[in-house]
């Protein structure tokens, strides 16, 4: 937007004291290729673009990255139709280099990992996207753009005009307010406010549905020395019936190996422990009938894997369906994230990116980014050109 609209001044307003300090800097690091995602959906689209943009980017800025590929396998003789259709599914979206390779291939390109077949994805990478998020933010300030940090935006409104501000009241006529009570004049606002999105839409007098619930994803790790097993992404084959995608091996680019991550509720927004609890959070969650629909459809579901986050070996069961040689002495706690997950008043997880406006004074003046989960920031840099597009097109730049 600022390269695109130089005569115009623009400001991002973040609520920590730092860049990247939630989803981006929590995330598991992949450059997806997108092979999930329903054919046509913005998802499918963007993600596609998206890493064929990162991959730019990174080369253009010397960010380090590593193309390391991806395994969807088949441990399971029910799931090879579902992964032929998902081979199928990644065609459409035209998803480079898709394979699909037996076992014998499997074990010549992850060793220890045993399956009946898989998909291969050689264009799915690992980054660490905080590196990404805060070279965004250098691009952004040398192009002349603002950042405050340690700006959490607790109220907006439309200016009142008086003769000392008439003139700002009808250039800049909405006031974007603070929990320290600054104020920023503007004439727009994009939100993207991932934990708070349906919060800052409540705000700005927009709709609060899709309702925003917080998952927490708690990773393992393996131990160092035996990181040697996994070398690229091995990923399970989806299961349509449950909400979420299962366990996986995923590398990172420190050399470390994430396990994981398990999906179960988390009772704070921004809650990466276990035990770390907001009654504003919980109570949001819990009264919202959206929820229950999901959680009476997914029961089994959801006990297991609230299980399998109290007990380690549980886990690890998981893990030995595709490296059986891994233990639960190979295996330590690691990191967690909390995926902002948006939910329709039937219990349904909204499946696609959703950009929205509003009405209202504020509402035509604002674009809200409402629902942006994985693969969001491999998409990251697809979603900027159409949010850009959108921008000039609904505020007539």
């Amino acid at each position: 937007l600022v390269r695109r609209h130089p005569s115009l001044a623009f400001a991002v307003l973040e609520k920590e004291k730092e860049l990247a300090h939630h989803q981006s800097g929590h995330n598991s690091g992949v450059i997806h290729s997108g092979i999930y995602y329903k054919p046509g959906s913005l998802k499918a689209k963007l993600c596609v673009q998206g890493a064929a943009l990162c991959y730019e980017y990174c080369d253009q800025k010397g960010i380090p990255y590593k193309q390391c590929g991806k395994l969807i396998v088949a441990v399971e003789q029910d799931e090879i139709p579902r992964l032929k259709a998902l081979y199928e599914r990644g065609l459409q979206n035209n998803v480079r280099g898709l394979k699909l390779i037996g076992a014998k291939e499997i074990q010549a390109k992850e060793p220890f990992c045993r399956g009946l077949m898989a998909l291969d994805s050689p264009y799915t990478g690992i980054v660490n996207y905080k590196q990404v998020a805060q070279s965004y933010a250098e691009d952004f300030q040398e192009a002349g753009g603002t950042i405050l940090t340690d700006f959490e935006v607790t109220n907006m409104e439309m200016a009142k005009e008086s003769s000392s501000e008439s003139e700002d009241g009808l250039k800049y006529p909405v006031i974007v307010r603070n929990s320290k009570g600054e104020e920023i004049y503007c004439r727009h606002i994009v939100t993207c406010a991932g934990l708070y999105s349906d919060r800052l839409s409540e705000i700005s007098g927009c709709s609060p549905e899709p309702r925003i619930v917080p998952f927490r994803g708690d990773y393992l790790v393996l131990k160092p020395e035996k990181c040697y097993m996994v070398k690229g992404n091995i990923y399970p084959v989806p299961n349509p019936r449950f909400p979420f995608l299962g366990f996986h091996f995923t590398p990172r680019m420190d050399g470390s190996v994430w396990l994981g991550p398990n999906a179960v509720l988390a009772f704070k927004r921004e809650g990466y422990k276990l035990f770390d609890f907001s009654t504003g959070d919980f109570l949001d969650a819990v009264m919202y009938s959206g929820l229950w629909k999901l959680v009476l459809r997914n029961l089994s579901y959801g006990l297991s894997e609230m299980y399998r986050a109290c007990f380690l070996s549980a886990q690890v069961k998981q893990l030995q369906k595709f490296i059986p040689e891994v233990t639960i002495n190979d295996v330590l706690r690691g990191p967690s994230g909390v995926r902002a997950q948006a939910l329709d008043s039937d219990g349904n997880l909204v499946d696609d990116f959703v950009f929205d406006g509003g009405s209202g004074d504020i509402g035509s003046r604002i674009l809200h980014v409402r629902n942006a989960p994985s693969p969001a920031a491999t998409s990251s840099l697809a979603i900027a050109e159409m949010i850009a597009d959108e921008v000039k097109r609904r505020f007539e730049l």
